[in-house]
């Protein structure tokens, strides 16, 4: 009898995973029914769309995009929180899904972590931080009663909060020590993957510095895989070591975080780089033509199609396979900005696009 027959299929590593991966998601697709639609067939809503992701371990991947783009239903997938519709979710080579419950409870409870957006929704308010911090550990049982008290004020000096706070209650902290609360209870049990959504949009600006340096300084000493997800594109870009950009559901773009500012392909991802701040020059916003399509009829071909000053009859007819653009850095698109064009051209590009789009409609009868 060989191992295979005698291992369930969950317990079995898939050796087409590249060994070096923590989290792979391949074809991920996630449907809801909404509640709209006919009498007897409602809508469904396409949160997420043939997603294929690697995250290795020790590393940052940031995932921008605007609201409803599907970053959070990412978030949920890869931490085995959401049961994809179809395709599969491995930790270390293993299908989650294909794991017992009480398996992957326990697999997705210690090796995963979620730091949420708000603290002051995410903290039981009528716990002390103490019992906020040792929950997880009574949870899955993890050492004695004193190691358990140990591991308490050692997650409080982790994340700078004096050991006076540990009877204090949510209410009675302010934003930011919440939030290292917060950050603390997801590394309890020492997970591998911690994913942080929005987790300094809730705080005000003095502090937003000091959390984001502190999952930095974590980061590196515990050798964490963190997914940042935010709206602060510039943020995202200065955290992580490879970026995501996501539009209605899907991923059209990988690149280095060091070469997404000017070196990105995506039409898309361009834009909102462009419309984000900066020190040393004005925002040039390019402008986007035609309103965001709803996630429950979206377009054919390319979903970018109906706002790109780009898009053609090619676009409507096939979603484009990822192209290569270099190490570590893929798109998919028909018509790629060109290397080398600037913020300038692709504006002025946008709006010749919207002017000719504007005369066209007026000739129309």
């Amino acid at each position: 009898m060989t191992v295979a027959e005698t291992v369930p299929p969950g317990d079995l590593p898939d050796p087409d995973e590249d060994p070096a991966a923590l989290v792979t998601l391949r074809d991920a697709h996630v449907v809801h029914k909404a509640r709209t639609g006919g009498l007897f067939s409602r809508d469904r809503v396409y949160a997420l769309t043939g997603a294929d992701l690697t995250i290795a371990a020790g590393e940052t991947v940031g995932v921008v995009g605007e609201s409803g783009c599907g970053k959070s239903t990412l978030a949920k997938v890869l931490l085995g929180i959401q049961r994809p519709t179809s395709g599969t979710v491995s930790l270390r080579g293993r299908n989650l899904w294909e794991m017992g419950a009480a398996e992957r409870r326990t697999a997705v409870g210690t090796g995963t972590a979620m730091i949420f957006q708000d603290p002051s929704t995410a903290l039981n308010r009528r716990m002390p931080v103490r019992q906020i911090l040792r929950d997880p550990l009574d949870v899955h049982r993890r050492g004695t009663p004193e190691q358990r008290t140990t591991r308490v004020r050692e997650l409080m000096s982790l994340v700078g909060l004096p050991t006076v706070l540990a009877d204090a209650l949510p209410g009675q902290l302010s934003g930011g020590q919440r939030q290292r609360v917060a950050i603390a209870r997801a590394l309890a049990l020492e997970p591998q993957l911690v994913v942080a959504d929005e987790p300094t949009s809730a705080l005000d600006v003095s502090v937003r510095a000091q959390i984001l340096n502190l999952l930095l300084d974590l980061k590196e000493r515990l050798n964490l895989s963190l997914v940042f997800v935010s709206h602060d594109i510039q943020t995202v870009r200065r955290m992580s070591d490879r970026v995501i950009t996501m539009y209605l559901g899907r991923i059209v773009e990988e690149s280095p975080a060091a070469r997404i500012l000017g070196e990105a392909r995506h039409p898309y991802t361009r834009a909102l780089f462009s419309a984000t701040p900066g020190l040393l020059a004005p925002i040039d916003p390019i402008p986007l033509v035609g309103p965001v399509p709803s996630a429950t009829k979206p377009p054919s071909g390319c979903p970018f199609r109906t706002r790109c000053w780009k898009a053609d009859a090619v676009c409507a007819t096939a979603m484009p396979d990822f192209e290569d653009a270099g190490p570590a850095h893929r798109y998919r698109c028909h018509h790629p900005v060109l290397a080398g064009e600037t913020t300038r051209d692709l504006v002025s590009q946008s709006s010749a696009a919207m002017a000719a789009a504007t005369a066209t409609s007026k000739e129309t009868p």
